[in-house]
């Protein structure tokens, strides 16, 4: 079944250095064996101004678990964590089973 990988990032405390930090991330992300597809967004800032629940999400399409399992098992993906941790921000990550189209 399709999968997908989804990292949710929360706001940086310093979004200049996350932002910089994370187009390396996006350089590794479209480097993972059996990489499908690429989604990167930015959350939108809240009309009244409060902080958004998140900054960014990331999503990475596989053809099923196992390729998106091995892709992160991969020299690459140790690499792709690696910057994923070093944004220093904090993350989510989901592994879930694409059910609809």
């Amino acid at each position: 079944m399709p999968t997908k990988i989804t990292l949710i990032f929360d706001n940086p405390a310093d979004v200049t250095a996350f932002e910089a930090e994370y187009t390396r991330v996006i350089d590794l992300a479209r480097q993972l064996p059996g990489l499908q597809r690429l989604e990167d967004a930015k959350v939108w800032p809240k009309e009244d101004g409060t902080a958004t629940p998140a900054h960014r999400t990331l999503e990475l399409y596989f053809a099923d678990y196992d390729e998106a399992s091995h892709a992160v098992t991969t020299p690459i993906g140790g690499e792709f964590f690696q910057r994923v941790v070093g944004t220093g921000t904090a993350f989510t990550g989901l592994f879930s089973d694409i059910q609809g189209a």
